[in-house]
């Protein structure tokens, strides 16, 4: 069991029960039970359970099949929703979340907007770390993926690129994706996604 004094000034723990909360909200929204989420995306009851609970600190691949799942973006498990977009979103108000295995920081950059669904995030993937992520079983949108610094491969199904500083990549949530920092140091991207 967490401190609970502790936890409020714990980054971690802080976003394993924004996680947790998400989650629960957006299974039951959807009327689903453990077990239904558990079948439609791969992960167990025990450990969905321990997400709710906030008892785990997920996985990128981890979320990224529970999100699948669900049929909703990634972004709908690691933030929350929020009344109206702001017009200036300050780097330090953009909410950050590391994957406790790989690594992997992810920055939203930007929401998602109500009205034309596009939101930005920013990736640091470290040396060597990879992340794979299951096709998405809900609504299907785009990425645009633009290359900053670093070298990354990413595999759209049975499709493989290589990508270089400047160098843009347009794809879908329709296949299996995986990505994978190349080279000796990590990269960074920016993901654009929007409805297709």
């Amino acid at each position: 069991m967490r401190n609970t004094a502790s936890a409020s000034s714990d980054p971690a723990a802080n976003i394993d029960a924004l996680i947790a909360t998400r989650l629960l909200a957006l299974r039951q929204a959807q009327g689903l039970s453990l077990a239904e989420l558990a079948e439609r995306s791969g992960v167990s009851k025990a450990m969905i359970s321990k997400v709710e609970r906030a008892q785990s600190s997920p996985t990128a691949v981890l979320l990224g099949r529970l999100a699948a799942g669900l049929g909703v973006p990634l972004a709908q498990l690691l933030t929350e929703d929020k009344a109206q977009p702001q017009r200036l979103r300050a780097r330090a108000a953009q909410e950050t979340w590391r994957d406790p295995e790989a690594g992997y920081l992810r920055r939203q950059v930007a929401e998602r907007h109500a009205g034309s669904g596009v939101e930005l995030v920013e990736v640091e993937l470290p040396r060597s770390a990879q992340v794979s992520y299951p096709r998405w079983s809900g609504k299907p949108y785009r990425q645009c993926l633009w290359m900053l610094e670093g070298a990354l491969r990413v595999d759209y199904g049975d499709e493989r690129f290589e990508l270089a500083p400047g160098d843009c990549l347009d794809f879908g949530v329709d296949r299996p994706l995986v990505f994978k920092a190349l080279g000796r140091s990590a990269c960074r991207y920016l993901l654009v996604a929007s409805p297709e």
